[in-house]
């Protein structure tokens, strides 16, 4: 077996690895507020969440994946030098997804896998092997490359709080004259909800590791056109419902009560606003980070309704996460670089 064959198959199996660490990192995004409002037991929440984690990213389209693909131009390296700095990249996201799940700090898994390609790609060849964007934005209105990305991962969660807050306020209006008895409904529509939050969550972050295995394939030499595979599809939802099945509950607990304590009209209207917002965002292309829709969409229920009950310091803590996740993946990418470039050349 020659280096450049190795090397797609490492590429193959890091990239699922990825897939599996972004599974279990943000399955608790999906079934926090499910176990809080205790609509549902951890395990009927984990199988709910998984059936449409799977069925997400063979359903919902290529659009996130094809924007993820080609943020980096590779194409004109050596093939076995530029599989070595996605394998980089890839590395870099997972230890950072590895760190933030041990410190049970709800991160996101797209910053992190932007910030890694970013920095090994950097690190190896310079910044103008990096499709900016800044320039097609500014000449001609278009949103490409980078600036689309940071775009969308930096304004989804804005558009999470806000959704949350007036879908909180209508609704409360709506049932402000409603009895207890209404929470036996709430639980159970939340089986709709969250299986609504999962499939858009597959169809947005499955994609992005579709979108970097297609281009390995690409590198590779395996295919001739940036054309997303069946077999990728199938693996990469695979691998997300494995990550998914095997859950996060260190981050559970953050979402699920440490920001804003969640009943079961709470859990709903996050689910309902987050899985709106990340369903949007994956039809535009448009990658963005669940993690943080979810939880601010949770601050803007708690903001709408007593602010003073939010949890300011948690959030706070989740929006340093939010800033640092990039640059942090980054420097992983890049110090991966520098040590995979003297195994490689």
């Amino acid at each position: 077996m020659d280096a450049l064959t190795i090397l797609v198959v490492l590429a193959v199996i890091v990239v699922l690895l990825f897939d599996y660490t972004n599974g279990f990192h943000d399955a608790a995004n999906i079934v926090a507020t499910v176990i809080a409002s205790r609509a549902m037991l951890p395990i009927q929440a984990v199988v709910v969440v998984g059936i449409f984690e799977f069925l997400g990213p063979i359903l919902g389209g290529t659009a996130v994946a094809n924007t993820i693909g080609k943020f980096v131009h590779l194409g004109d390296l050596p093939p076995v030098f530029s599989l070595s700095v996605l394998l980089a990249g890839l590395s870099g996201a997972i230890a950072w997804n590895l760190i933030t799940w041990w410190k049970g700090i709800p991160s996101s898994s797209s910053h992190a896998l932007v910030g890694g390609l970013i920095g090994a790609v950097v690190m190896a060849v310079g910044q103008d092997h990096v499709v900016w964007g800044f320039a097609e934005l500014l000449a001609h209105g278009r949103l490409t490359g980078v600036t689309k990305v940071v775009l969308a991962l930096v304004l989804s969660p804005l558009v999470g709080f806000a959704a949350g807050f007036l879908l909180h306020r209508f609704v409360g209006l709506l049932f402000r004259a409603a009895r207890p008895t209404l929470n036996r409904y709430l639980r159970r529509a939340q089986y709709v909800t969250a299986a609504a939050l999962a499939f858009s969550h597959g169809a947005n972050d499955a994609q992005k590791s579709m979108g970097i295995l297609t281009l390995a394939l690409l590198l590779g030499g395996r295919i001739e056109h940036f054309e997303i595979p069946l077999w990728v599809m199938l693996a990469c939802a695979t691998a997300m419902t494995l990550g998914t099945l095997s859950g996060g509950w260190r981050i559970v607990r953050t979402l699920g009560f440490a920001i804003y304590r969640v009943r079961p009209l709470h859990a709903l209207n996050s689910q309902l606003a987050s899985g709106g917002v990340v369903f949007a965002a994956s039809m535009l292309g448009a990658p963005v980070s669940t993690t943080h829709v979810v939880a601010t969409s949770i601050m803007g229920i708690g903001a709408s309704e007593r602010p003073r009950a939010v949890r300011w310091g948690k959030a706070r803590e989740i929006g340093a996460t939010w800033l640092v996740t990039i640059p942090a993946a980054a420097l992983l990418g890049s110090v991966l670089e520098l040590a995979l470039s003297g195994l490689v050349h």
